[in-house]
């Protein structure tokens, strides 16, 4: 079966709405499920993207999301205080940057010898809409829209069609790749609170054809190997299927099309051709193929990001943005609640963040800004890390409903930190400014819809632009300011 996907409601010359399935016979032929995860995008783009121009404008030509779900600890990691009690202060020690003036704590020692390729944005900040809990904030920050259902724990009702896109989804939409390319990648495991899963992470309304390529691999979140067992099967020529034997199919496809002369008509305005072409492309080339063959990498490269979950994905991630990937989204391999390397520090928080979540972080994030700018790639791939919200400043307090001991921290949207690097991001400095006690900003509020704004900026789309939701209502990309203060 071969979807149009368009925009709900409105409808084409021919007066066959966009939201209808187009059905042709010979559907099973191989290419078809990658036309609809490349594109179609044209068909669906309903207003163009207005270019706005600016400081940083069109300066991304690909995104990196490290989406670090469970709200890591900003007092703990990037922005830790001094001259505050003891229930405030880290129990990290601070430790000096390549930027003058500018500490993190002893965690990360290898993102501080890279602060001065990015930016850290220590202000970011955001009233909820009731109890803050992981999931509704996770649909915020990714999508720029609050939920319609919120449960008094702040839980959701699971993934809808009717949601948000994930702004991975719209950019791919209004900014598809170049090459024959995966658009949108999303690794190594679903976003997740409790039994609510992937709620943020999908196309919504839009439609399927605008979700991620998701590559959740086998093995629990405490399998650090699993990248090593990854397999894109969609990608791979089956034994019994030559490449030329593809290119006949496709030949046999344009055979059938032209004998639908109502079909062509009703379609020819999708570039139907284009997209089927690059489908086929995609597979016979094996140039995705290629980017997921992590073998090709040296030992070292592997040791340098960490020979874990995390720092392969960010690896991977690499690999997929150099072969043509507009947006990857590399979410933290753990489920947001719980234990082990969550950043969901309730308890444990001195042994966890020390010993699991915090060295991850360090080696996958600066090698991954590292390694780009080495390639002259980070002057055109934005790279942006941040979680829902931040925790508590003050440890053993519960600001959530949610039991905390001495050695823990509770959920914290008034003041958290955002790490931003690449494609015209200003180099070596902070931006916004919290109070003594990584309570509240006192200086350049950042509200998560002003990020996306700003992601939304920097690939070449207004974030004004307007896309219609399942109700063929008008709604804007996201309703936020872009942070030009960050931008070179």
């Amino acid at each position: 079966m071969l979807v149009i996907p368009g925009r709900p409601g409105k409808d084409t010359c021919d007066g066959i709405t966009r939201r209808e399935l187009l059905r042709v016979g010979g559907s099973a032929m191989l290419g078809i499920s990658l036309a609809n995860i490349l594109g179609l995008q044209k068909a669906a783009a309903g207003e163009e993207a207005v270019a706005t121009g600016g400081p940083g404008f069109g300066k991304a030509k690909s995104v990196i999301l490290i989406y670090l779900q469970g709200g890591p600890s900003h007092l703990d990691l990037w922005d830790p205080k001094d001259n505050v009690p003891d229930k405030v202060k880290s129990v990290f020690k601070q430790i000096p940057t390549k930027t003058s003036g500018v500490n993190v704590t002893e965690i990360l020692p290898k993102l501080a010898s890279v602060t001065d390729k990015l930016t850290l944005i220590r202000s970011m900040s955001y009233t909820p809409n009731g109890l803050f809990n992981h999931t509704a904030a996770i649909y915020q920050m990714l999508t720029g829209y609050t939920a319609d259902k919120v449960s008094p724990s702040g839980q959701l009702e699971p993934p809808s069609p009717k949601d948000f896109p994930n702004l991975g989804s719209n950019i791919i939409r209004l900014k598809p790749p170049d090459v024959p390319m995966l658009p949108f990648v999303m690794m190594p495991r679903p976003l997740q609170e409790s039994n609510v899963v992937g709620k943020g992470g999908t196309a919504g309304f839009l439609g399927r054809a605008y979700d991620p390529y998701i590559l959740y691999p086998p093995g629990d979140d405490m399998d650090m190997d699993k990248m090593s067992r990854i397999k894109v099967d969609d990608l791979q020529l089956r034994p019994e299927v030559a490449a030329p034997r593809l290119e006949r199919r496709a030949s046999l496809r344009d055979i059938i099309s032209h004998g639908m002369p109502a079909l062509e008509e009703a379609t020819a305005k999708y570039d139907l051709d284009d997209y089927y072409r690059k489908a086929l492309g995609l597979v016979i080339s094996g140039r995705a193929r290629d980017a997921f063959d992590l073998s090709k990498e040296t030992p070292q490269t592997h040791e340098r990001y960490g020979k874990n979950t995390f720092g392969q994905c960010c690896l991977l991630a690499r690999r997929l943005i150099e072969a043509g990937t507009r947006f990857v989204e590399v979410n933290w391999p753990k489920v947001a609640n719980s234990d082990n390397h969550s950043w969901d520090v309730h308890v444990g928080l001195s042994n966890r963040m020390k010993n699991q979540s915090g060295p991850m972080l360090d080696a996958g994030l600066s090698a991954l800004i590292a390694d780009l700018d080495e390639r002259g790639l980070l002057s055109e791939t934005l790279v942006v890390a941040v979680g829902e919200f931040g925790r508590s400043p003050q440890r053993g307090v519960s600001t959530s409903g949610n039991d905390n001991n001495d050695d823990g921290r509770d959920h914290w949207p008034y003041c958290y930190t955002a790490c931003v690097a690449g494609a015209g991001i200003k180099r070596g400095i902070v931006y916004g400014k919290s109070d003594k006690t990584a309570s509240a900003p006192i200086d350049n509020p950042v509200h998560p819809c002003d990020l996306l704004a700003t992601i939304y900026h920097s690939v070449g789309i207004n974030p004004g632009t307007i896309v219609y939701n399942h109700l063929n209502q008008p709604r804007e990309l996201v309703k936020g300011e872009v942070v030009t203060g960050i931008l070179a």
